[in-house]
C-alpha cells in the first residue's frame, strides 16, 4: 500500500528550495520589455520536470568555471512564469484561484513548456469550469485552441459549440464585423 502522507512536506520542501537565495544554479529571464523578471531555479529539478527546458539545458550545461546558466523566456509573461514555476516545483496548481483568462495563459505556458500533464489539466478545467467564459470568448479561444497540437480537447469544445449554434458563432460575429465598417 502506498502511502502519501509525506507528500504534502515534500511538496512545501521543494517550494522552499524555490525561495532559497543560496543554492540555485540557473537563472530565468522571463518576458519583455519592460515587463522582465529575472527567476532563480535549480537546474535538476526543471531537468526532470520540464522536458522543454531540459532540451535547454542540455545545449547549454554549466559550465566547471562556476557560472551560472542562463535561460530567457520571452514568451511567457513573469506572472505567468511565476505560478508556472511553484507547479514546477511543488506539483500543485489551484486552477480555481484564477481568472479564466489566466488559466489560457497556464495552459498556452505549459505547453511551450513541455508540461505534458498540466495541459489537458488547464483545458478540463476550462470546459468544466469557465464554458460561459469560452463562448463569450470565442474566437479568440478558438484561436488559440489551434496554437498547439496539445489543445485538442478545447478544439473539440469549440467545434461542438458551433456544430450545436453555428449562427452564435459563425454568422453572428460576421455581421458585428459588418456592421463596424459602416
Amino acid at each position: 500500500m502506498s502511502d502519501n502522507k509525506f507528500l504534502p512536506k515534500l511538496s512545501q520542501n521543494l517550494l522552499e528550495i524555490l525561495n532559497d537565495e543560496e543554492y540555485y544554479d540557473v537563472t530565468i529571464e522571463v518576458g519583455n520589455d519592460p515587463y522582465v523578471k529575472i527567476f532563480r531555479a535549480h537546474m535538476v529539478i526543471l531537468n526532470y520536470r520540464s522536458l522543454y527546458l531540459r532540451r535547454i539545458l542540455s545545449t547549454n550545461k554549466k559550465k566547471n568555471d562556476e557560472t551560472l546558466t542562463h535561460i530567457k523566456l520571452t514568451n511567457i509573461s513573469p506572472e505567468i512564469f511565476q505560478i508556472i514555476l511553484k507547479y514546477i516545483y511543488g506539483g500543485k496548481l489551484s486552477l480555481e484561484e484564477y481568472d479564466a483568462s489566466h488559466v489560457v495563459k497556464i495552459m498556452v505556458a505549459a505547453s511551450e513548456l513541455s508540461l505534458q500533464e498540466l495541459i489537458p489539466h488547464s483545458q478540463s478545467f476550462l470546459i468544466d469550469n469557465q464554458a460561459n467564459w469560452i463562448e463569450q470568448n470565442f474566437i479568440s479561444i478558438y484561436q488559440t485552441s489551434f496554437e498547439s497540437d496539445s489543445f485538442l480537447e478545447l478544439q473539440k469544445f469549440c467545434t461542438e459549440l458551433i456544430s450545436k449554434q453555428p449562427e452564435k458563432f459563425l454568422i453572428y460575429p460576421i455581421l458585428l464585423q459588418f456592421q463596424r465598417k459602416l
